[in-house]
This record gives C-alpha cells, sequence and structure tokens, in this order.
C-alpha cells in the first residue's frame, strides 16, 4: 500500500515511515491528542524514482566532490528536477488523494511534512534537513509531496550525508500528512532539563501556530516546572511583538502584528500548564525516556504535534547528534518550522576545525585579542547553560545577566550593537576579545561551528587557528608596561561594570574607580528588584548590592570607588523575572530610568542607599554615590532628601551627578548650589542626546561622534563652570579612553579621567605628556 494510517503505525515501521511518521504513529497508540493523518510510505518514494526510471540518474547526479560549492549546487539542482518534473501514476494519485479526503471531509487544510528514514539516529540527526508545508489543500497536495521527495537532495542533504558517510541511496523517505491544527497557542515541551537531564520541564509558549516560537520571530514566554518538589513554576513572561496564523483567504501561514492587549500577557495559564505536564509525563512514561515534544491548544484542547528523544543530555554525544532537532528548538534563531508548532532545525555539521582566510561574519572590533572556540549561539536564558569553557558567545546582544557565561566563554559576537555596548564593554573589562555589530552573526553561524575572531579587525573566520595556549591576550595584557605607573595631576580611574573585573582593574595602577556600575549587580539577580524583594526580602537585596561594592571597595582601599546608582533601562528589566510589569517604551533610552526611576519609586531606591549607609557604617569611606541622567537641580534636591531619609549625610560623604543631557549641562551650575562634590561626564549618552543618534545602532555607528564640536562645547563649559564653584570634574563615558578627547580635557583643567581597564597604562602616558607639555609651555 502506498499510504499508512496513524492509527495502524508503531515504532516498527520506522523504515516504512520514517522518524516522524513513527513517532506519530506511536503517541496515536499510545491514546495522546494526536492530529489525524496518514503517511505516503518510503517505500513509495522508492517505487516512484524506480518505475519511473529515474533513479540511477539521480543518484549519479549527487555523487559529487560536496566541498566543490559549484558542483554540490549544480547536483542539488539536477536531482530535485528530475523528480519534480516526474509525473504521479494515476493509481498513486488516486490513492493519496483519496486518503486525503477522509481526512477533515475533503476540505482540510493540511501539513505535508517530510519524514526521513535517517532521523534521529544516535548517531546521525537528519531531522529538519527536509520540507515542511501548511495549510496544504487537495489542489497542491501531490506537488507538495514530490517537493517533500525532492528535498531529501538539498545541498545540505547531499552534504551532511556524504559527510556522514551515508550511502545516498540508501536514504528513503517518507511523508506525513495531517490535520493542520490552526492554533491558538503553541509551542515547545522538555520533559527534562535539554542540558542537565534534571527533573525540571521547560515550556515554551507563544500566540498563533509555532513557527514564530522556533524560527525566533518571537520570544516566546518561558515556564520552568519542577518536577519532584512543591516549588513553584517559574514563569518568565516575554513581550511578543508578532505571531504566525493561518490567512483565512488564502490559507497562507502569515506574520501578524500580536494585539497591544495581548503582547505582555502571559500565554499560558496553571491549568494549560498541568494539561501539558501530564501529557508530558505521559509520553516520557510511553517511550521510557525525556522527551521534546511539540504542542498546540486550540479552544482549550491540547494537542500533540511531534515527540523525540532529547539527545542534547549526553555529554558525549557527537556534534552531529546534539545538533538535531532538541537543540534547534532550545536555540529558536536556528530553527525552521511547519507552523503547526512543529519543528525542523538543520543539523550541525561536523566541526570544522581547518581555519579559512575568508571572513564568514564582520563587525567592529570592540575588545583586542583574538580567541578560537565553538560558537554557541544564545538567544535566550536558557542558552546560557550551553556555554562552557573556551567557547565563543553568539547573541543579538548580551545583557548583564549574561555575564557568568561571559567570564567562561573565549570570545563574544553579537549582531547589535557598538564599542560602547555592554557586550564592548565587558569583554573589554573580562579581558575576553569580542567583534560586536555584524547584523547577522545569529543567522550565519551555526552551533557548535569552530570559528575564530579578531577582535581588533572585527573579523569572524571559519575555524580554528589558535591552540588556547597561544591564543592572544587583549593589547593590554601583552604591552610592555612600565614597573613604577606616571605621575599625573591629573587623577586616572578606571571603570568597573562587574565586581568580577575588580581585581584586574585595581592592578592597572589606576587612582579610583570613576564608574562601579550597579545595575550589572542587580540585573545578574535574573529578576527586577520588585521581584527578589518580595520573594528574598529586603534585607538580602542589600546584601547583595553591599557584598558587590565591597569587593570593588576592598581592592581600591584607599583609592575612591565611585558608585552609579542603579541606571538600566526598562527593556533590560523586562528580559527578567518580574519584568512583566515593566512600561512598554517606544525608546527606552530616553524613558523611565536613572534618577527619574529613583525617585518615582523612593521605596526600592532606599534599599540601594541603604547599602550604602552600611558601607560607611563599615568603615568604607573610599565609596562615593553617583546619581545617573539628572536633568536639573531639582533632581539633585530631591535625591539629597533621600538621602537624608536613610540616614546619609550628604554633607559628610562624597556625592555628585553624572552629566549625560544636554540639560544637566546646561544646568550645571545649580546644581552646584544645590551641593554635588563632584560632576561627570558620562560620554555616551551626552554624545547620542546631543547629536540624536543611537549608540547601539550598528546602521549610524559612523555619525556617533564624542569628538563633535557640540559636544566638545559642552564638556568644556561645565568643566569651567564647575571650576568657579570648586566642584570636581571627571569622566567615565567611553571618550575617556581616547588619545584625542584625553588631551581635550587636560587641557581645560578637568580633575580626573576614568578610562577601560586596557586603555588605562595609555591614558595614564597621555595625561603625563599633555601635562609636561603644559608646563613647558608656562615657563617659555
Amino acid at each position: 500500500m502506498a499510504v499508512l494510517w496513524l492509527d495502524e503505525i508503531s515504532a516498527d515501521d520506522l523504515e516504512q515511515v520514517g522518524g516522524k511518521g513513527a513517532s506519530l504513529g506511536e503517541l496515536t497508540g499510545a491514546g495522546l491528542p494526536v492530529p489525524p493523518g496518514f503517511v505516503v510510505t518510503a517505500g513509495t518514494y522508492r517505487s516512484f524514482i524506480e518505475e519511473a526510471g529515474i533513479d540511477e540518474e539521480l543518484f549519479e547526479a549527487v555523487d559529487v566532490d560536496v566541498e566543490d560549492s559549484n558542483a554540490l549546487a549544480d547536483a542539488a539542482d539536477r536531482a530535485q528536477e528530475l523528480i519534480t518534473e516526474t509525473p504521479f501514476p494515476d493509481d498513486l494519485r488516486e490513492e493519496v488523494l483519496e486518503a486525503y479526503r477522509e481526512v477533515g471531509d475533503g476540505d482540510a487544510f493540511v501539513a505535508v511534512r517530510s519524514s526521513a528514514t535517517a532521523e534521529d539516529l544516535p548517531d546521525a540527526s537528519f531531522a529538519g534537513q527536509q520540507e515542511t508545508f501548511l495549510n496544504v489543500t487537495e489542489g497542491r497536495l501531490l506537488e507538495r509531496v514530490r517537493e517533500c521527495w525532492a528535498s531529501l537532495f538539498t545541498q545540505r542533504a547531499i552534504y551532511y550525508r556524504q559527510e556522514q558517510g551515508f550511502d545516498h541511496s540508501a536514504v528513503n523517505i517518507a511523508v506525513v500528512v495531517q490535520q493542520m491544527v490552526d492554533a491558538d497557542k503553541s509551542g515547545v515541551m522538555f520533559t527534562s532539563h535539554p542540558s542537565t537531564g534534571e527533573p525540571t520541564m521547560i515550556v515554551e509558549a507563544a500566540w498563533g501556530l509555532g513557527e514564530a516560537v522556533v524560527s525566533g520571530a518571537v520570544s516566546p514566554d518561558n515556564y520552568v516546572i519542577p518536577r519532584e518538589s512543591d516549588d513553584e513554576v517559574d514563569v518568565t513572561v516575554a513581550e511578543k511583538k508578532v505571531m504566525h496564523v493561518k490567512d483565512e483567504a488564502t490559507g497562507e501561514t502569515v506574520e501578524r502584528e500580536v494585539p497591544e492587549e495581548k503582547r505582555d500577557r502571559r500565554v499560558l495559564e496553571d491549568e494549560e500548564i498541568e494539561a501539558l505536564v501530564d501529557l508530558g509525563e505521559r509520553v516520557e512514561d510511553h517511550y521510557d525516556q525525556p522527551q521534546d515534544v511539540e504542542w498546540a491548544i486550540v479552544d482549550g484542547d491540547v494537542y500533540m504535534l511531534q515527540s523525540r528523544p532529547i539527545t542534547t543530555i549526553d555529554e558525549d554525544a557527537s556534534a552531529s547528534a546534539k545538533a538535531d532537532l532538541t537543540e534547534g528548538l532550545a536555540d529558536p534563531t536556528k530553527g525552521v518550522t511547519d507552523g503547526s508548532g512543529t519543528a525542523t532545525t538543520s543539523s550541525t555539521e561536523s566541526a570544522d576545525t581547518t581555519a579559512s582566510d575568508e571572513v564568514i561574519v564582520d563587525g567592529l572590533g570592540s575588545s583586542p585579542g583574538t580567541a578560537s572556540g565553538a560558537a554557541k549561539i544564545v538567544s535566550k536564558l536558557d542558552d546560557l547553560a550551553k556555554v562552557g569553557e573556551g567557547d565563543v558567545i553568539v547573541t543579538e546582544m548580551t545583557m548583564p545577566d549574561m555575564v557568568p557565561a561571559m567570564k567562561r566563554a573565549s570570545g563574544i559576537v553579537t549582531d547589535e550593537g557598538g564599542m560602547t555596548s555592554h557586550a564592548a564593554i565587558v569583554s573589554r573589562e573580562l579581558g575576553v576579545p569580542a567583534v560586536v555589530g555584524t547584523t547577522n552573526a545569529t543567522s550565519v553561524l551555526e552551533d557548535g561551528q569552530v570559528i575564530t575572531l579578531d577582535g581588533e579587525k572585527g573579523h569572524v573566520i571559519e575555524g580554528k587557528t589558535l591552540e588556547p595556549e597561544e591564543e592572544t591576550e587583549p593589547v593590554e595584557e601583552v604591552r610592555p608596561q612600565s614597573p613604577v605607573k606616571p605621575m599625573t595631576a591629573t587623577e586616572v580611574k578606571v571603570n568597573v561594570s562587574i565586581p568580577e573585573a575588580a581585581e584586574r582593574a585595581a592592578a592597572t595602577g589606576a587612582d579610583g574607580v570613576g564608574l562601579l556600575r550597579t545595575e550589572h549587580m542587580i540585573l545578574s539577580l535574573n529578576q527586577t528588584p520588585e521581584k527578589f524583594i518580595r520573594e528574598n526580602g529586603e534585607d538580602e537585596y542589600v546584601t547583595q548590592l553591599v557584598d558587590g561594592i565591597r569587593g570593588v571597595a576592598d581592592e581600591f582601599y584607599p583609592r575612591p570607588v565611585r558608585v552609579r546608582t542603579l541606571d538600566a533601562p526598562t527593556d533590560e528589566f523586562r528580559q527578567l523575572e518580574g519584568g512583566e510589569d515593566e512600561p512598554d517604551e517606544h525608546n527606552p533610552m530616553l524613558g523611565y530610568r536613572g534618577i527619574r526611576r529613583s525617585l518615582d519609586r523612593p521605596d526600592v531606591f532606599a534599599h540601594e542607599l541603604e547599602a550604602f549607609r552600611r558601607l560607611y557604617e563599615m568603615g568604607y569611606d573610599n565609596v562615593e554615590i553617583m546619581l545617573p541622567l539628572v536633568n536639573d537641580a531639582e533632581d539633585v534636591y530631591a535625591a539629597k532628601s533621600l538621602m537624608r531619609d536613610a540616614g546619609i549625610d550628604p554633607d559628610k560623604r562624597k556625592w555628585g551627578v553624572m552629566i549625560e543631557t544636554p540639560a544637566s549641562a546646561l544646568a550645571v551650575e545649580e546644581m552646584a548650589a544645590a551641593g554635588i562634590d563632584f560632576a561627570s561626564f558620562g560620554t555616551n549618552d551626552l554624545t547620542q542626546y546631543t547629536l540624536a543618534v543611537d549608540r547601539n545602532n550598528e546602521h549610524v555607528a559612523d555619525r556617533f561622534d564624542e569628538l563633535h564640536p557640540a559636544v566638545l562645547r559642552l564638556i568644556g563649559d561645565v568643566i569651567e563652570t564647575c571650576r568657579e564653584h570648586d566642584v570636581d570634574t571627571s569622566i567615565c563615558g567611553q571618550a575617556g579612553s581616547k588619545p584625542e578627547m584625553v588631551r581635550f580635557l587636560v587641557n581645560e583643567g578637568i580633575s580626573s579621567i576614568s578610562a577601560n581597564i586596557d586603555a588605562v597604562r595609555d591614558v595614564q602616558h597621555e595625561v603625563k605628556r599633555v601635562e609636561q607639555k603644559l608646563l613647558l609651555d608656562s615657563v617659555r
């Protein structure tokens, strides 16, 4: 028979129905809710090519050198042409169409899905290499079946089989024809943790069809469900901007915007999670091993669309096996999908360790040094677990809660961001080579692919050029350094983003810390402050801040450590647990952040001030408070009042503001009268607000210029005003590491310059040169 119904199929029929078909048959036989359908068997495919007399020519066409890209492309084109242009025999046509008419009374929309007989083997995975078509009706059914057969001979599939040592003629393909599920919500469920195997279910969910989830078009909600404890479900609600749905007019799967009221709404209700957990346990019991399950919900009814073993738990599995569908689903940027919640993904080919001179990804070199390692695509926080020592993180943009994984990585590559992005700043502090602003790294590079990046040139090439001991350290580490730092009248300080970098920062011989960012300490908790305080208590929150600041203050004591209070935009908070309550802002950089947030939520700000009070009580008189994104004296007076309420005497402690907006630059005289001790330029923001250039937008990166005359005029005027009112001035923005800016600032009479860790020594020498020249000029 050309066709087998799902309720007739079991695992024993694998060779006839392929991995996908066998799994669906097993699930149907186990009484699990599977949409009805049938399979056009692998034997039918074999009969089709043999009876048409195209089999010999087909296999000869693909017997090529797969490293010859032109030959491979020609082979794929010819093989697919042979299949798609061969007509269906009449008897086969009628049998397939008759089966279709029994699904949904003859007018159903169906999914036509390839099911290769070699899918999901323990030593190789062909899953995702063949085609899937959605919302197919009778008029195009046969055409789609042929296209599924032809997809056995895509360039990727041909290459992979040959690399794995499979005979092309030994691999057959079946086709699943299954009633479409027009899902209200859908996603993926791992019945155990996909990396560690822990008894924890992980569910991802989004509105509409599952294609949006696994293709990375939308960030799904994430639900972590403990199976062996009474702990609460850990819910991360994402902002879901788009959804994939069936167009009622055409039947095609289309992308639509999620209605505003649903974007930040939790997708799954508690009872739906319970239903999914029950199904997950049933399917795991049936197969007697952890599974990854694709599911959909329609009008409250849950359907299972696919289930397969989780292979990523086995640490010793081959790179090929680890790159099958399970890993693709854990990594939405890799997957392509059938839109009914059924995901497919390309398998990672054997890692190529032979380096090529060809640049495969190009961006901004933001942290000097070179590194080789396996690329690990990180598209959500759960993916961080797969980043091991020496791997290269590849992500859209890093966030503060990625820092632990960044410390393990040998290099970092991002799609977005510029030289002042989080990835650039933190990677420099950690001494990790980085390339940012590539626009396409997460789509071009594959999970597990071995690459080499040059953090100075901004290039990424395929393959490994360096052994670990040969990898170059950041320029600051390999440059010959003087045993004694230059003595300068202008203090040279260092910027520190994370407490873990304190020891390395102190070793530079800097005069102190000009900027210690508290947001990285807070965001690394993976919860918004409000959420963390609710679950862990106020004292634990304060303790976290005290410990983080104290670690840096200890390294530098008695040198001053200037600590900036919380300055995280809402889009960073939205990524955390509890972030669903954050405002949805079109441009978070211009929104609810910095002192604005602190003054609006004085109860939360009070805990930050309490941390400073405790540090002073403990004897850390080298800690200074710096308030971000102030606009005027009104902000300063309000913050000063809250400091007194917290038991901090602003007349006895050193505190000040950041000059990051043109407004603050113009209002600095009034702020000096309000009692500030210092004003520190945040040139990253001051430049973008003055020039209207988004500093994280690579498309306008060439317009981001801290040395623009307008920016320099604002800085010069502030220094002059502050000098008149006995207020110290400093700079802690990215520009403080540039020689041209250093020369300008010293000539203007700035009190201190705070530079990136890898630039401190250069700045020290540049300051000394400028000061010596000023002295010589004064006596000539």
